[in-house]
């Protein structure tokens, strides 16, 4: 059985096309999903414009925040039955000897591959995902929503693990994006006061941030980052995918303050990293995310703590996969979603 699926083909930039992909056939500890959404990531657009800083396996299907239903079992899958509403997570490959894996950290095994750029993902009408990716989706959450749970799992991750925030606080996040966004929304859940900053052509996006009581900055923050004590912010969130917006956080965060960058960039930085030093601040990375991420964000979810449907800009038929890929390249959308035809 064949179905239309969204292919990055080659690394040239534009090498993204429709193609009819044959139904994959299932293995030991696998399921078969049939995929209901997937939501389009910021690597997805870094893949179609080839401005992205990870290796890629092209041919591959694109898509890797995604849910759906188990069409089918593999051998040696205990706990799931055909019918279950499912998320996945992204880490299809993992070495489950490799030392962070045996720390539950496989998100951070260097041998790792994901959906959509190292296997196949979920840009089409069925996929193949190991059973130990796979969490369940409560009856009350819609799967436009579920296919969100991947995104939030990353701000919640940068956020609430990677740090470290008390209530009162204030927290700057860099770039409106999903991923910026929604690191604000979890920022405010935890407590803080929020601000995000974009450009001009982000005005839309930063409109639905103030919908969850965030401050919107267009330009220049150092107002707000200093309004209480002329310092800075206790913590700056960089979501933006470029590299120059270190600079603007290490001027706006306060001493003694932390930097987590979520957002990649692959741009040489061209300018002095000192300012960590002598303000005594911690730089931190953050990248995916664990089991315990999703099980607790997915949580919030079915409880109503997180609720992402203002950043769902569309559902658009995975065949318009161009349009949905523009708004969002754009900044017209936050979130474009797809949906299997």
């Amino acid at each position: 059985m064949k179905a239309a699926a969204v292919v990055n083909y080659a690394e040239t930039k534009g090498s993204v096309e429709i193609r009819e992909i044959e139904q994959p056939e299932i293995g030991e500890g696998e399921v078969l999903l049939e995929v209901a959404n997937v939501g389009v990531c910021g690597s997805d657009l870094h893949q179609w414009t080839s401005d992205h800083s990870w290796p890629v396996n092209y041919p591959v299907v694109l898509g890797h925040e995604f849910g759906g239903k188990i069409l089918e079992v593999g051998p040696r899958v205990e706990g799931w039955k055909v019918g279950d509403r499912v998320v996945s997570e992204t880490a299809a490959v993992i070495d489950p000897l490799n030392p962070m894996s045996r720390i539950g950290l496989y998100n951070l095994d260097p041998t790792r591959k994901g959906f959509g750029y190292g296997v196949n993902g979920a840009m089409t009408k069925y996929v193949k995902v190991p059973a130990r990716c796979l969490h369940t989706v409560p009856e009350q959450v819609p799967f436009e929503e579920a296919c969100l749970t991947e995104p939030s799992c990353v701000a919640y991750s940068a956020v609430v693990v990677n740090s470290n925030i008390k209530p009162g606080d204030r927290v700057l996040v860099i770039g409106p994006g999903t991923i910026g966004v929604l690191c604000a929304v979890m920022a405010k859940i935890s407590g803080a006061e929020v601000a995000i900053v974009g450009l001009e052509a982000d005005r839309g996006r930063l409109e639905i941030a103030k919908g969850y009581g965030c401050e919107a900055i267009i330009g220049d923050a150092t107002g707000w980052a200093r309004e209480r004590d002329g310092l800075g912010a206790d913590l700056i969130i960089d979501a933006a995918g470029a590299s120059a917006t270190l600079k603007i956080a290490m001027n706006l965060v306060r001493p003694n303050g932390q930097i987590t960058k979520v957002g990649w960039g692959p741009q040489p930085c061209n300018f002095s990293l000192d300012p960590i030093v002598q303000k005594n601040v911690r730089l931190q990375g953050s990248f995916s995310h664990n089991w315990p991420i999703w099980e607790k964000v997915i949580g919030m979810m079915g409880a109503g703590i997180l609720d992402v449907k203002p950043i769902i800009g569309g559902v658009w038929p995975v065949t318009s996969w161009l349009e949905a890929f523009e708004k969002m390249h754009h900044g017209e959308v936050i979130k474009s979603v797809l949906k299997p035809v």
